[in-house]
């Protein structure tokens, strides 16, 4: 029944033809359709694998001489690594996350506290001030 109302072999080639020119939108109305979203994953090496996967590209013309989105923000640091990024046009408008920065997916946080109360885990309103340089800090959902 599905077959009469959708044309698969129509949306196959669309994909098809989407995934290998990383052109997305109406084949026949090029000009309309967003380029560069789809793009051949870089496996020479290992390194190389890691960078591709961990890149941020802004969705800001090359061209433009505007310094403000290719610094870091304030809001940015520690997240994105302020020292790589390609050379050329694109300085500072492709970015990447920190080596030590991961994006996790969101949980509920009363699990993880009582697990972390089980095991005598102080709050943050126990500890002394003068012990919170030598104290591990453990963020759940951004809160300490």
């Amino acid at each position: 029944m599905l077959d009469l109302c959708v044309k698969t072999p129509l949306i196959t080639r669309g994909l098809a033809y989407s995934l290998a020119t990383g052109n997305w939108g109406d084949q026949k109305k090029a000009h309309q359709s967003r380029a560069g979203v789809s793009q051949v994953l870089n496996r020479l090496t290992y390194t190389a694998t890691l960078s591709h996967l961990r890149r941020c590209n802004s969705p800001i013309g090359r061209e433009g001489k505007l310094a403000k989105p290719r610094q870091l923000h304030n809001t940015q640091w520690g997240m994105v690594c302020p020292a790589e990024t390609p050379e050329g046009q694109a300085v500072g408008l492709v970015k990447n996350l920190a080596l030590m920065a991961y994006i996790s997916v969101g949980s509920l946080p009363e699990p993880i506290l009582e697990f972390l109360e089980e095991w005598s885990m102080e709050n943050l309103e126990e500890v002394a001030p003068t012990a919170i340089a030598d104290a591990t800090k453990i963020f759940v959902n951004g809160a300490w």
